[in-house]
């Protein structure tokens, strides 16, 4: 069964729409230049209680920062990027956390991943340009070197293709964000439970 993460939660109804239909994770976006930001004092109310994986996702966050974000919200994982994103993927690690370390593809279509520490999980997605993901472009499937090891796959996922996207790849599991949203930042209930349960039923 495919690990599901839902991410880029900004509203009480969307936690407990992702909750309700059995994603494994969900993210929350500190980062600034995304409309799905929410405040550190945000993500702890939204976490607050919720039974899934609680995931941060920084941007240019320094290992004490990001320490500190987790010390407020009482998050369970981290998707750092950035130039500090090694050293704050490290400390999560060091403390028991889920890492989540985002890959770009090089001109000869590799991912990199065996920059990624073991024991921190690939995440492959459709960066372009100087975004750092979350762009909602679908990746070219058929054309992805699949990693050696365990991986979750982003990049433009929605209800409608996300049980291709699984069979052509078998990622271990699927990230997705703007593919389950009506409005920049506002989840789909919808969107999320259709999602949750293509992911989950191959």
């Amino acid at each position: 069964m495919t690990w599901v993460k839902v991410c880029g939660l900004t509203r009480d109804s969307d936690v407990a729409a992702a909750v309700d239909a059995g994603a494994d994770a969900l993210g929350f976006v500190l980062a600034q230049a995304s409309p799905r930001c929410i405040s550190i004092e945000r993500a702890a109310e939204l976490m607050d209680g919720v039974p899934a994986l609680r995931v941060l996702l920084t941007v240019d966050a320094s290992v004490d920062a990001a320490a500190a974000a987790v010390g407020r919200t009482g998050a369970d994982g981290l998707q750092p990027y950035g130039g500090d994103a090694a050293d704050v993927a490290a400390w999560g690690q060091a403390n028991g956390m889920l890492v989540l370390r985002s890959l770009r593809r090089d001109a000869a279509g590799s991912w990199g991943e065996a920059a990624v520490p073991a024991g921190q999980i690939p995440l492959l997605d459709s960066a372009t340009g100087t975004d750092l993901g979350g762009t909602g472009v679908p990746l070219e499937w058929d054309d992805v070197q699949r990693p050696g090891r365990r991986f979750v796959l982003a990049g433009g996922l929605n209800p409608t293709n996300v049980a291709t996207a699984i069979a052509a790849l078998s990622p271990w599991g699927v990230d997705a964000s703007s593919g389950l949203e009506s409005t920049p930042g506002v989840k789909d209930t919808a969107r999320v439970a259709a999602f949750v349960e293509e992911a989950k039923r191959q």
